[in-house]
């Protein structure tokens, strides 16, 4: 997919599971339940071990209704490896032009991610496909509103502070499609191998952005 068929994707799932774990073990088992809940757009954040490795071979055995992205990418050189692993998205904590350009260059999607007016603009401008606030935990759904009442244009998603019970407020108030974490991923729940858990927090999570679009 080129970066507009990957944006399109990443808005029409809705959900972004952020893995963010201490190894690969179980994560066939992690993939099946997001996905049967209806979940498919998954990144793999630098943070995790061998997580190259992993896009790498996730990459190569997932199915094409899957999208694959890498998380937590800190500079260009990042970018271009997990690129080359297959990631077709790349997110950012903070907005760094260099990553978007190096991302843009592979015809894939790039979230930076920023937190005030002024950074959410800068990255907007400087080409970021859609801007990640971040920690969102810290502004709630609300800011979501606010930023795009001058700023309307922007594509926004929140990561940080994601749940259940406020994704589809989050929705509501203007993002395109959310970033969830520990919220979706529980620990309890793959510590216990609790799947059919783990499949009905995204079904949770998906019927949230649901009700909020509509």
């Amino acid at each position: 997919m080129n970066r507009q068929e990957i944006i399109q994707k990443i808005e029409d799932i809705g959900i972004v599971a952020v893995i963010r774990l201490n190894g690969s073990d179980n994560l066939a088992k992690i993939i099946e339940a997001l996905a049967n809940g209806g979940v498919r757009a998954l990144e793999i954040t630098m943070t995790t071990p061998n997580a190259i490795e992993i896009i790498r071979e996730i990459s190569q055995t997932l199915s094409s209704e899957f999208l694959i992205g890498a998380g937590t990418v800190l500079d260009s050189d990042t970018a271009e490896a997990v690129i080359n692993a297959g990631s077709q998205f790349v997110v950012s904590p903070v907005f760094k032009p260099e990553i978007i350009e190096t991302v843009h260059k592979f015809d894939k999607a790039v979230l930076p991610g920023a937190f005030s007016a002024t950074e959410i603009l800068s990255a907007w401008e400087a080409g970021a496909d859609i801007v990640k606030v971040f920690p969102a935990t810290v502004v709630g759904p609300g800011y979501f509103k606010d930023i795009h009442g001058p700023l309307p244009q922007i594509k926004l998603t929140p990561t940080g502070g994601v749940t259940v019970e406020n994704a589809e407020e989050f929705i509501r108030c203007g993002a395109v499609c959310l970033g969830v974490g520990s919220a979706l991923l529980d620990r309890h729940m793959i510590q216990n191998q609790d799947w059919h858990g783990l499949e009905e927090r995204a079904r949770q999570f998906k019927a949230a952005v649901d009700r909020g679009r509509r």
